[in-house]
């Protein structure tokens, strides 16, 4: 289940000193080791009714967007924050928003500009995505991660590929070097090569499409020709991976499939994709 919080103690002190008054759904830190008696001491107030809370508060803090049983519950012209890809909203999601004169606030709509990094919150939890997925992958491979000669022999490094050298791509390469294996990584942006092979992986050379990024760096949905050259490459790294970690991603639309069936089928047994 969901661990996050959309605020923590120190956040609340925040907007306490803009004279706001501060509620705190019962529980809601439990999953992130934050006890309401620390919401408390922070001078929030806990509401054990959920309902009454959604019904009387003006901004709503959210980790994840609204579904229709909560938006039921807010009051009309209120106001709601959180994450939301809007390539994943419902319809009925908008009508119920606009029916009550909602605003909706996506964090996935903040501007990737230096003015509003401190507001935006995709990297870091894409950081710790990145973090998190070779953690997971190195758990549950059958081998280990690092070079290791012993007197009994040599275990050689595992091989990891990371598809999408974004934010949590990058991360993911990090860790995946820092715990000693030997990393691969693909993107559709030329850009990322030399971030890439600082970190000390090798880059997946495929002939680039012109503007596989816009202005903001983000990729964008490639051409169906690179994406037929980057499954070739990608492929022949696959079926002698011992990990592969997907990471890719287009604000607004649906992530690219990158590993197919017939990759999967080529894959080593005991291999780990994440």
């Amino acid at each position: 289940g969901e661990t996050r919080g959309a605020g923590t103690p120190e956040t609340i002190k925040v907007m306490l000193q803009h004279s706001l008054k501060v509620y705190v759904e019962s529980g809601a830190g439990e999953g992130a080791s934050i006890s309401d008696q620390d919401y408390m001491q922070a001078g929030a107030v806990i509401g054990k009714d959920t309902h009454a809370l959604y019904a009387s508060v003006d901004i709503i803090l959210s980790v994840n967007p609204p579904t229709d049983h909560q938006l039921s519950q807010v009051k009309e012209n209120a106001c709601w924050i959180s994450f939301m890809d809007i390539s994943t909203i419902s319809q009925e999601i908008i009508k119920t928003l606009v029916d009550k004169k909602i605003t909706f606030f996506s964090m996935h709509g903040i501007p990737r500009i230096s003015k509003a990094q401190n507001m935006d919150a995709l990297p870091s939890q894409a950081n710790i995505a990145g973090y998190k997925a070779v953690i997971m992958a190195a758990y549950e491979l059958g081998k280990i991660f690092p070079l290791m000669m012993t007197a009994a022999g040599t275990l050689h490094p595992a091989k990891v590929v990371v598809l999408v050298a974004g934010v949590a791509g990058l991360q993911a390469i990090a860790t995946a070097k820092r715990l000693g294996a030997v990393v691969e990584a693909s993107d559709v942006r030329p850009s990322v090569k030399e971030q890439v092979e600082s970190l000390g992986a090798k880059f997946i050379e495929v002939p680039f499409d012109k503007d596989a990024e816009d202005r903001s760096g983000y990729a964008k949905s490639a051409s169906p020709e690179f994406l037929k050259r980057q499954a070739e490459e990608v492929s022949k790294r696959v079926a002698q991976a011992d990990v592969v970690i997907c990471t890719a991603l287009v604000p607004g639309k649906k992530a690219p499939t990158l590993v197919t069936e017939a990759m999967v089928q080529s894959m080593r047994s005991g291999s780990v994709i994440v």
